[in-house]
């Protein structure tokens, strides 16, 4: 089984700083354009079914994904959507004395949300499933900063805690994890390489 795994591209809210969690986002035009080239990067690879997050940034990148596999289901699951983070959604990150750039926010304690924890068990569940249902196919995982992080921690056999040593996720990049009974291949990991082109 081949898994492939990307995140979300550049929201208006990313411009600005603000951390989003369940909220929808809205693509901005460099959003949509590394939307439209992590399509065209995926797009003579054979994939065989798309889930993605239900949130509207990645559901609109899902979509543009989806154009090119026309005759492949596109699932939206509220399993993917990004963690959960509480009284600090909504929030600019420099309103709370936060730099922007270097943030990341596995590396916040958060109240009435999702603990790292949580975060990771709701990927290992998901995992679980989709790996049992989708037994050698090639699945498209369109997702979030966090999420994303979770999910490969989880098939690279590390714990919740390690979610924040890992770099952020890039929008766009692209993650692919082989799959077999030997153990898990990390192919790729947050590559961009398509945003590249002009």
């Amino acid at each position: 089984m081949k898994l492939i795994i990307t995140r979300h591209g550049e929201t208006e809210e990313n411009k600005q700083g603000i951390m989003m969690g369940h909220l929808p986002g809205e693509l901005s035009i460099l959003g949509r354009e590394q939307a439209q080239k992590v399509a065209l990067r995926l797009k003579n690879e054979k994939i065989d079914v798309i889930y993605s997050s239900d949130l509207a940034r990645a559901s609109d990148t899902a979509k543009e994904i989806s154009k090119f596999h026309e005759n492949i289901k596109l699932i939206f699951t509220k399993e993917l959507r990004e963690r959960n983070i509480g009284e600090y959604q909504g929030k600019k990150k420099s309103d709370l004395g936060w730099n922007n750039k270097d943030f990341k926010v596995a590396s916040i304690e958060i109240k009435n949300g999702e603990s790292l924890e949580e975060l990771h068990k709701r990927a290992e569940k998901f995992l679980e499933e989709i790996i049992k249902k989708h037994t050698n196919k090639t699945v498209l995982l369109v997702g979030h900063n966090a999420i994303n992080k979770a999910l490969i921690s989880v098939l690279d056999g590390k714990n919740s805690e390690e979610i924040k040593k890992m770099e952020n996720q890039y929008n766009t990049s692209i993650n692919i994890i082989e799959i077999n009974e030997n153990g898990n291949k990390l192919l790729v990991f947050n590559c961009t390489e398509h945003l590249l082109s002009s």
